[in-house]
């Protein structure tokens, strides 16, 4: 898989709710937006929908940040 720039996602989600992520995020030493993209990822996962290059790739990146 070749290395792109990220992709920018704008959203707007309850502010009770984006607090709640951010303390998860906080407890794994994560920022916002890597804690939603390691949610995405493992969401695919369980359901079967992502790639299964891109999943690897990602959980291979993050096991060795």
């Amino acid at each position: 898989m070749t290395n792109t720039k990220s992709a920018t996602l704008t959203l707007r989600i309850d502010p009770d709710l984006k607090e709640a992520l951010r303390a998860t995020a906080d407890k794994e030493h994560r920022s916002i937006a890597n804690m939603v993209e390691v949610m995405i990822i493992n969401y695919c996962a369980t359901h079967d929908e992502a790639d299964s290059d891109v999943e690897r790739e990602k959980r291979g990146k993050d096991e060795t940040e």
